[in-house]
């Protein structure tokens, strides 16, 4: 498989390589050691700028005693210093793991204590104080001064990243996956997408999720091309960062796609694709899009237990109404039955994700627990996805077997917003679903069943506001006198909709 220049032609599927991250670069570095890897808000690096300053990140991480196995956490923003960081960490043996900066301090605490780092390179909006912290100015003189360190891990099976997910109950999971997982995304999308030197890969996201480092800078330095580190997430400034960096391939939340389809007059000209994943992507947005600017977007799956994408719209415009797309070459996904049946072709059942048995793909390599690895349970990956995948690959989510509400490719877990709920004095019990919403997908609705004393909208939502990050902070109330529940005391969530408003608002009282 050539990661260089053009790859396979299209329709074909190779099996991705293995390796280690701290040779991904290698490649770029003997064939065009100048031209741009990563360029972001503070400057462009080259690729032998970045290996420089990844090795002198490696050698600041050892003078830290950060050694193999240990984790290494970043709070920072999305520019140079979160990329080199992750490399420098992969040279020494390191597990990666990002704390969102958007988080609150108890979130970004949850975080801290669950991974358990030697390390915590601390940006602007890092809020917890705690061992092994580092500020910016501290990490500059570090790096500065650094030496290299020790020869860099050679084990592709070696634990890499933790990427945080979480069932039901919205408690954070540790996902750890291997160097060989995280390298597989980029090798199979740069090999079946025909891709070379000339991409330019944006990314708005924040990189501390651990799928958005995969799908920059591991992905661009298959191809020897430049991952764009976007620092705007608003219509504007990425339609700015776009045209003004020239990036070729841009991947967003439906969200922001609807938001830009809704701006014909700014200028995209300069992508070649556009993705849609996080959450479903409408039809509709996609025609949308396509009459704005040109383009269909590419819709995807994706699931941090892969990491990140498993189905993608082929190049160019082809795509199927409802589908998200075709399964990448390394994954075999099938439909399954209750009883555990793997089901024909076309049948809808629970999605299920394993490896194909000519690739390299295996599931995670566990959870991380305190004190260590939990070996991954399961040899196929449920993935709480009701679908289908047809005969030539492509595949249907059909419903969600979660409860998980996916805000604008966030997800909010009803659980964690109802633990806060009920600890407001004046509420008695709560529930939280979704409401559909043409823009965002889903947004956050709670029924309150009070103690008797009036409580008002704007008092619970100041109460959330202190815990939890905006984006899951209920918008709609409904107050109800008893919550539906079954012979087990258990609420009804399939009840809950019904006794929002027909067309809920933002009253002043629940």
């Amino acid at each position: 498989m050539s990661t260089l220049g053009g790859g396979p032609a299209r329709g074909q599927h190779p099996t991705p390589s293995a390796g280690t991250i701290a040779r991904v670069l290698d490649t770029a570095l003997a064939e065009r050691p100048d031209a741009p890897a990563v360029e972001a808000a503070s400057g462009v690096l080259s690729y032998a700028e970045l290996n420089a300053r990844a090795d002198r990140a490696a050698g600041a991480l050892w003078e830290l005693g950060v050694r193999p196995g240990d984790r290494v956490a970043a709070c920072l923003p999305n520019d140079l210093d979160i990329v080199v960081a992750f490399h420098g960490a992969q040279r020494v043996g390191a597990v990666w793991a990002g704390v969102g900066e958007a988080l609150t301090e108890a979130e970004q605490r949850d975080l801290h204590e669950l991974c358990e780092p030697k390390v915590l390179l601390a940006g602007p909006r890092c809020r917890i104080d705690v061992p092994g912290r580092i500020d910016p100015d501290a990490w500059a003189a570090l790096t500065a001064r650094a030496h290299s360190a020790p020869g860099p891990v050679a084990d592709p099976d070696a634990p890499a990243g933790i990427a945080f997910t979480s069932g039901t109950s919205g408690r954070p999971k540790a996902v750890v996956h291997s160097q060989r997982n995280l390298l597989l995304p980029g090798a199979a999308l740069v090999a079946s997408r025909g891709w070379g030197p000339e991409l330019r890969k944006g990314d708005s996201f924040p990189l501390t999720i651990l799928n958005l480092m995969v799908l920059s800078t591991l992905l661009t330095a298959r191809a020897g091309g430049c991952a764009v580190i976007m620092d705007r997430r608003d219509v504007e400034g990425v339609a700015a960062w776009i045209a003004a960096r020239r990036v070729t391939v841009w991947n967003g939340a439906p969200a922001q796609l609807h938001d830009l389809a809704a701006r014909p007059d700014l200028d995209l000209s300069a992508l070649r694709e556009v993705w849609s994943g996080g959450s479903d992507t409408p039809d509709d947005l996609r025609r949308a899009f396509a009459a704005a600017h040109g383009l269909v977007p590419r819709a995807t799956y994706g699931l941090t237990e892969a990491p990140t994408v498993v189905a993608i719209d082929p190049p160019g415009e082809e795509w199927r109404p409802g589908a998200s797309g075709r399964l990448l070459p390394h994954f075999d996904v099938a439909a399954y039955s209750e009883h555990g049946d793997r089901l024909p072709s076309g049948e809808v059942g629970e999605l299920r994700l394993a490896g194909t048995a000519s690739g390299t793909w295996t599931p995670p390599l566990g959870y991380w627990e305190k004190g260590g690895v939990t070996p991954f349970p399961y040899s196929t990956v449920p993935t709480g996805d009701i679908g289908r995948v047809d005969g030539d690959g492509w595949l249907t989510v059909v419903d969600r077997k979660k409860l998980v509400i996916v805000r604008g490719g966030a997800n909010v877990y009803p659980a964690e917003v109802e633990r806060v709920l009920a600890a407001h004095p004046d509420v008695a019990a709560a529930a939280v679903c979704a409401v559909p919403d043409a823009r965002l997908g889903q947004r956050v609705a709670a029924l309150v069943q009070t103690t008797g004393r009036p409580v008002d909208a704007a008092a619970l939502t100041a109460h959330c506001r202190r815990t939890l990050a905006a984006y899951k902070v209920p918008e709609f109330w409904t107050r109800v006198a008893e919550l539906p529940r079954n012979a087990m005391g258990k609420v009804q969530r399939t009840a809950l909709p019904a006794l929002l408003d027909p067309a809920p608002t933002r009253p002043e009282t629940p």
